[in-house]
C-alpha cells in the first residue's frame, strides 16, 4: 500500500490574487458607497409621516394595504443602509 505524498505547492489559505470575491462582478461593487445616516433618517421619517398623513375614507382593507406598502418601503431603505455597513 502506498501513502499519498503531500503536495509540494499547496495553495495558501485565503483568496488567490486576481480571483474576484463574491459580488465583485456586480456594477459599483468596487466603489464603497456608504449610507448617509441623515439621509436614511430623512427618508424613513418621510415614509413614516405618510402613515398618519392623509387618512383615507376608503375601506379599512385599503388602509392596511397602504400602511403595509409604506412600512415595506421604510424597511427597504433600512436594509439598503445596512447593506452598505456589511461592505465595510
Amino acid at each position: 500500500m502506498t501513502m499519498p505524498s503531500p503536495r509540494p505547492n499547496a495553495p495558501a489559505p485565503g483568496p488567490r490574487p486576481g480571483v474576484p470575491l463574491p459580488g465583485q462582478h456586480l456594477p459599483g461593487a468596487n466603489e464603497p458607497e456608504f449610507a448617509d445616516p441623515e439621509q436614511v433618517r430623512a427618508e424613513v421619517d418621510a415614509l413614516l409621516a405618510e402613515l398618519t398623513a392623509g387618512a383615507q375614507d376608503s375601506g379599512e382593507g385599503t388602509d392596511i394595504a397602504r400602511r403595509a406598502r409604506i412600512l415595506e418601503q421604510a424597511h427597504e431603505v433600512l436594509v439598503q443602509a445596512l447593506a452598505t455597513v456589511d461592505k465595510i
